[in-house]
């Protein structure tokens, strides 16, 4: 097992102008294994990561989201094979799709691209995501599929499981998440929020400018508002907020999430028996028994024979992976300052050095 491969791997993402940084770490349940850290948060400022960096985690929030929606099953609160309209009055799709439907991604639900989803910092005090999803769910209110025919991915079902944490226990999501998962963990507080605390720690958000996808980014969001000054080959993104917290608003360190999986990892969690991570890691079939790649929110899959479940999260700036191999006790997680777009499965270049040890 040659390590240093991963060192390569990550200088060259660098050093060939792929990200302006790159953060990687393997553990088990007890411990980091490997971790590398290279590049710059900052690069007008020259400010290089390290692992108290903190990065908009996107998507990697739906496994939150979801762990929360099962310890409500767990206490008794909420029936994930019930119908979310149970639940909610005002659930527009129907009242066919049940909880599972959404966390599994099989509701049917439309997914509109969420890249302009996002407000700056300067607006954050006063931006209300109620209202603003309001208009967007009477906008896409027809369903696209039947509830549990095919895996369809959308923000929108976490928009809702989002409001049905809320409803169930009286609590924002935020300090749901907070009181019931973020705290439990052996972090500091300000390592694993919705807020930017430290915009000194916070990485830098960065899009290559001699890109394709820069051009479309104009066509999908105002630039000129959300966007600052080139710096070298990048063009940087000023601070911002996902407009939905359930489907994407955490923002934290590597080591955080770290701390999350590892938790996850253990016999009988603190955050979720085994019965039911069980269910949360238990690959969904359509009603037709065809296999989805999707299980409570975290995608399945295979590394040389050994499984592990998975998340990606991406957006304007950023990009991250977090997974986790239940059979071997281990897991991952990976983070660039840099634009992503889509499920990259990138950990599969660098996970592989450990898998045949």
């Amino acid at each position: 097992m040659d390590l240093n491969e991963i060192d390569k791997i990550l200088t060259d993402q660098v050093e060939s102008g792929k990200t302006p940084s790159a953060q990687y770490y393997f553990f088990d349940k007890d411990s980091v294994i490997k971790s590398f850290q290279v590049g710059l948060s900052d690069i007008s400022k020259e400010i290089k990561v390290d692992s108290s960096t903190t990065y908009n985690a996107f998507s990697v929030t739906k496994t939150f989201t979801a762990l929360a929606v099962l310890q409500l099953a767990e206490n008794g609160e909420i029936d994930i094979n019930s119908a979310v309209s149970q639940y909610l009055s005002d659930f527009i799709y129907g009242e066919e799709i049940t909880v599972k439907q959404l966390l599994n991604h099989t509701g049917g639900l439309p997914n509109p691209i969420p890249l302009n989803w996002i407000h700056l910092d300067t607006e954050h005090k006063t931006f209300d995501r109620h209202t603003f999803f309001k208009s967007i769910l009477e906008k896409n209110n027809k369903t696209r599929s039947e509830p549990n025919a095919k895996f369809s991915y959308s923000n929108l079902g976490y928009v809702v499981l989002g409001e049905l944490i809320e409803d169930v226990s009286g609590e924002t999501y935020e300090d749901y998440i907070t009181k019931h998962i973020i705290n439990k963990l052996p972090i500091d507080s300000n390592d694993l929020t919705f807020e930017i605390v430290n915009k000194k720690r916070h990485a830098k958000g960065y899009h290559k400018k001699l890109s394709f996808s820069n051009l479309i980014l104009g066509f999908l969001m105002n630039k000129s508002k959300y966007m600052g000054e080139s710096e070298g080959k990048w063009r940087s993104f000023k601070s911002f907020y996902i407009n939905g917290p359930s489907y994407g608003g955490l923002i934290g360190t590597p080591t955080s999430f770290i701390a999350y999986l590892q938790e996850m990892l253990k016999t009988n969690s603190d955050l979720l028996s085994d019965e039911y991570k069980q269910m949360l890691f238990r690959e969904n079939m359509t009603h037709k028994g065809k296999n989805t790649g999707m299980c409570l929110s975290w995608f399945s899959g295979d590394l040389d024979g050994k499984k592990y479940v998975a998340h990606a999260g991406g957006g304007g700036g950023y990009y991250c992976e977090i997974r986790v191999y239940p059979d071997l006790k281990k897991g991952s997680v990976l983070f660039f300052n840099r634009t992503g777009m889509s499920d990259e499965r990138f950990l599969d270049k660098l996970d592989k050095y450990f898998m045949n040890e």
